[in-house]
């Protein structure tokens, strides 16, 4: 963060920086970005901090960043993403909202919606249903079959070195992550990985790599308007969101998995074979699965050291745990979803 954004934070902190002035504001903090709450709008600013597959640290990247996040969002999400705004210097010194003087920076303006409609709150509550998992298997396939084909990416070395890296982060918490479960980890995923080279690279002759949402998470997904819709996909890195469209789908697999929800990510799953574009035979999924579970882990392993409540960073700790064995046990084909799976009638497609 720099000293002219923390002058912006201020600002935006502040009631009266809006055309509302008699309503209060609201901040989430993120390790990208700075949310701010007021009305019925949400301001996002991305934070000028650049990381190993981030950078917005100038301006000019800023700018492109809120574009491309805009324009990228709107494929599932256009009644939530609005337009972007500038922040100005004036000619009196003082910063403005969308105002006519220099622009020191930029933001993304969103729909506002009840946070309580986010499916990681609604899976901790126990409010989704399995309507709402056949909604959103139709909604994600549908996404999936409207997404540009990206063929450059998501072969066998993206996969290799999502493997590694997974294993140097994992490494770096040894106080958390037992590293010999993280080592077999590695070596489980590596095997698999030989296991299927056919199959990746058929998969990405036939199309299945994509320019997807690249973090469908639960916390990425809200009930808008009564429709389960994701939100918040990656937009700062084509090696993240160019993948396969099972690897995307994986990702709220995991965590419904993680929530003991197996039952709801199986009912999902099948929904969203029966709506694809094509025939999906789920061969790789279990790679994909731990793949998801592994890289959870490790962020919130280090999530955990960083936070500054110690009741929050013993449940963080007690969740890189939990998932780092289950990124082992999908390995191992100890994963009950895909039996679930073939428990229920998928008879969806109309």
């Amino acid at each position: 963060m720099n000293i002219l954004q923390d002058e912006v934070i201020a600002f935006l902190s502040k009631p009266s920086s809006y055309d509302t002035a008699n309503q209060p504001v609201e901040r989430i903090e993120t390790h990208g970005s700075v949310i701010f709450l007021h009305g019925d709008r949400a301001y996002k600013l991305k934070r000028a901090v650049a990381f190993a597959e981030l950078n917005f640290l100038s301006l000019q990247s800023r700018k492109k960043a809120c574009q491309a996040e805009l324009l990228l969002n709107r494929r599932t999400a256009p009644t939530l993403y609005l337009r972007l705004f500038s922040i100005t210097r004036q000619a009196n010194g003082q910063l403005a909202l969308n105002g006519r003087g220099r622009v020191v920076d930029w933001l993304v303006v969103m729909r506002r919606f009840d946070q309580d409609r986010l499916f990681d709150r609604m899976a901790v509550e126990g409010r989704l249903t399995e309507p709402m998992m056949d909604q959103l298997g139709i909604e994600i396939a549908r996404f999936h079959g409207h997404a540009q084909i990206t063929p450059s990416f998501g072969g066998l070395p993206d996969l290799k070195e999502e493997i590694e890296k997974n294993h140097r982060e994992m490494s770096r918490y040894p106080s958390i992550l037992d590293t010999t479960t993280v080592a077999a980890i590695a070596h489980a995923s590596r095997l698999l990985l030989e296991s299927l080279t056919g199959c990746i690279e058929d998969r990405r002759r036939e199309d299945r790599v994509r320019r997807c949402h690249g973090d469908m998470r639960l916390a990425n997904i809200c009930l808008l308007d009564g429709q389960p819709t994701l939100f918040d996909g990656i937009e700062f890195s084509e090696r993240i969101a160019c993948i396969d469209v099972l690897y995307d789908v994986a990702f709220v697999l995991m965590d419904l998995r993680h929530h003991g929800l197996e039952s709801l990510g199986a009912r999902l799953l099948s929904s969203y074979i029966n709506h694809c574009a094509w025939e999906e035979d789920c061969k790789p999924l279990a790679f994909f699965l731990s793949l998801r579970a592994a890289t959870r882990s490790f962020s919130l392993a280090g999530a955990a050291l960083r936070h500054a409540d110690q009741d929050k960073r013993y449940q963080k700790k007690v969740e890189a745990v939990q998932l780092m064995h289950q990124a082992l046990n999908d390995l191992h084909g100890e994963n009950p979803l895909l039996g679930h799976l073939s428990s229920i009638e998928t008879s969806i497609r109309t």
